[in-house]
């Protein structure tokens, strides 16, 4: 189990080091857990790879106990949730660095594989793992899951 939620992150991966143009829509904004808060589509992970048809990866951040769940079906025909908390730290060279655990109690807890420098824009988030360049992930803000994903 450990090894898919690790490659799950690794999946999860975001960040740019692209500066922003002038545009206004492309402007990036401070990743906060309100700004974060909402549910997050996997677009693309590993440097631009794309999930196989069929599979998906979402996560939904929420705010008020910086919490996340993570409905995905990487390497399962059904879907499975993940839960656990986040942490966002500000490096003054950096930015913004997101950084989580897996589980919600004592016996099926431990710290994501990686710590994520994150941009963000209004409706893309992009994320690289501080200790692997490469591993480069980009998100997009959804409303809602489709509905041909069952949650139980």
């Amino acid at each position: 189990m450990r090894k898919y939620i690790a490659l799950l992150f690794a999946a999860l991966a975001l960040c740019s080091c692209d500066k922003p143009d002038n545009n206004q829509s492309d402007m990036l904004i401070e990743v906060t857990p309100t700004t974060l808060a909402g549910l997050w589509m996997l677009e693309s992970y590993d440097n631009g790879k794309t999930l196989a048809e069929g599979t998906f990866v979402y996560i939904d951040f929420v705010r008020s106990d910086r919490s996340y769940t993570i409905y995905q079906n990487v390497g399962s025909m059904y879907t499975q949730t993940i839960t656990g908390n986040y942490f966002i730290d500000i490096d003054s060279e950096l930015g913004a660095v997101i950084r989580g655990n897996y589980g919600t109690d004592e016996y099926n807890y431990f710290d994501w594989s990686h710590r994520y420098i994150v941009q963000m824009q209004s409706d893309t988030m992009r994320w690289i793992a501080k200790d692997d360049p490469e591993n480069i992930s980009v998100y997009i803000r959804v409303d809602a899951l489709p509905e041909g994903i069952v949650v139980e």
